[in-house]
């Protein structure tokens, strides 16, 4: 008995993440075509047929691109909620839809999951919490800001995806316009590296075993300052408290370990282009 989790890619050029337990294999988001997803898969040891359903947490093509060629491909049905649905333009031959509510736990297999709305430019944007076979799971990208009811959810997660989008001084120095900059600040945005160091700082449990930071972005922000901001945060949240060990550049992801109380959390970078190590609980 298993939960497997892999991020496919994440960023601006594409966004998907894949969710597997024994019985049921879940695609969260679509931002790869069939081709580009299957060769990603086949990276962790993994195959996209035998998906069961494509969860779509909002209508921004990075998260939707594949979905056409996804869908027509696995004949699976596309779990989204209305308002989302109604901001896409579909091709006629996709017909199987199944409708979620923000706040509404469903199931799809033996997989449990709850969509909650996060603050996003979108019609309808959602974040999601898996659980399945005692394990936890939390995808949470593409917010301006952290809600109470974000850090309620990923609470006890043993997996979780969370967005660390930009550098704020690189975004204001940047060369997106003006207008692009205020979008990607605003409270609609995108998170900065600074709003998710405080988060994982003052109000992250700290259970995860596996802390994925994703949605990077490849013209506001650097791996590297990605990490640095996430390692001081967490020493500065264990110092005093918990005995801890770091090491940096582990890996083809570059991840950092954080020992603490006992047990080993690792914290690791989605890229844009290569996936995730296949994260098996």
């Amino acid at each position: 008995m298993s939960v497997r989790i892999c991020v496919l890619g994440s960023g601006s050029r594409g966004n998907s993440t894949w969710l597997r337990t024994e019985k049921t294999r879940l695609l969260v988001d679509a931002g790869f075509g069939r081709k580009a997803a299957a060769a990603r898969l086949s990276v962790a040891d993994e195959r996209l047929d035998g998906c069961d359903a494509i969860l779509v947490s909002h209508e921004h093509q990075d998260h939707i691109s594949g979905l056409r060629s996804l869908a027509l491909r696995l004949k699976v049905p596309i779990y989204i909620s209305a308002a989302t649905r109604d901001a896409i333009r579909w091709d006629p031959r996709i017909t199987a839809f199944e409708a979620f509510t923000a706040g509404e736990t469903f199931t799809i297999g033996d997989v449990e999951i709850h969509p909650f709305s996060v603050p996003h430019d979108a019609a309808d944007p959602v974040a999601f919490t898996f659980e399945a076979e005692g394990i936890r799971v939390g995808v949470v990208t593409d917010l301006g800001y952290i809600p109470e009811v974000v850090k309620q959810r990923v609470r006890g997660c043993h997996c979780l995806v969370f967005e660390s989008n930009h550098d704020l001084d690189m975004l204001k120095v940047g060369p997106y316009p003006w207008f692009v900059k205020q979008r990607v600040m605003s409270r609609h945005g995108h998170l900065s590296n600074y709003a998710t160091a405080a988060f994982l700082g003052e109000d992250y449990d700290g259970a995860a075993q596996v802390l994925v930071l994703a949605h990077l972005s490849e013209t506001n922000n650097h791996p590297e300052i990605v990490r640095l901001s996430a390692t001081e945060a967490l020493t500065r949240r264990a110092a005093g408290a918990f005995e801890f060990d770091i090491r940096r550049d582990v890996g083809p992801q570059g991840q950092a370990n954080l020992r603490a109380k006992g047990y080993r959390s690792e914290l690791y970078l989605a890229g844009q282009d290569v996936p995730t190590p296949l994260f098996q609980f």
